[in-house]
């Protein structure tokens, strides 16, 4: 019996691929003095305007921490210690991707710069529902006062 004969045989059921996992994207909650970093977005342009913490994509290869590490270099240009995570895991894209999100501190007084968002602020618990957080970033911002306050 040769390949098609197989699959002539087999339900459509049995041969459809399986869906992959989710894309995990990372993100930082960088805290300094009872203030969180944030982040403001510049594009694309339904995203420019709104804040949420910085991070990206997990490379093929890459564990979480290392492309969180990755991530932060890229865009503030500081290194960080990855520690524990933060919050749920938040679905995006329709569940094609998910959100992790772990605390990091800033590593030999490396100071943030703006390199690939529009600006920057440390926020404290106080000002924390001042600036338009993204969709995704809003349960990690409600674990963020205990975190603040100690």
């Amino acid at each position: 019996m040769n390949f098609r004969e197989i699959l002539d045989r087999m339900r459509p059921e049995q041969y459809v691929k399986p869906a992959s996992s989710p894309r995990v994207i990372v993100a930082a909650v960088i805290i300094t003095a009872g203030r969180v970093l944030a982040c403001e977005r510049s594009s694309p342009p339904e995203a420019a305007g709104r804040w949420e913490f910085p991070g990206g994509k997990v490379e093929p290869g890459e564990t979480e921490q290392q492309a969180l590490a990755r991530e932060c270099a890229e865009e503030l240009g500081v290194r960080v210690e990855v520690g524990g995570r933060i919050g749920p895991d938040v679905p995006l894209a329709h569940g094609r991707a998910v959100l992790r999100v772990y605390v990091a501190d800033l590593l030999g007084g490396d100071v943030p710069e703006a390199l690939e968002h529009r600006s920057l602020r440390w926020l404290t618990v106080d000002q924390l529902d001042t600036v338009p957080w993204l969709p995704a970033d809003v349960p990690i911002v409600a674990e963020l006062p205990p975190l603040l306050s100690s």
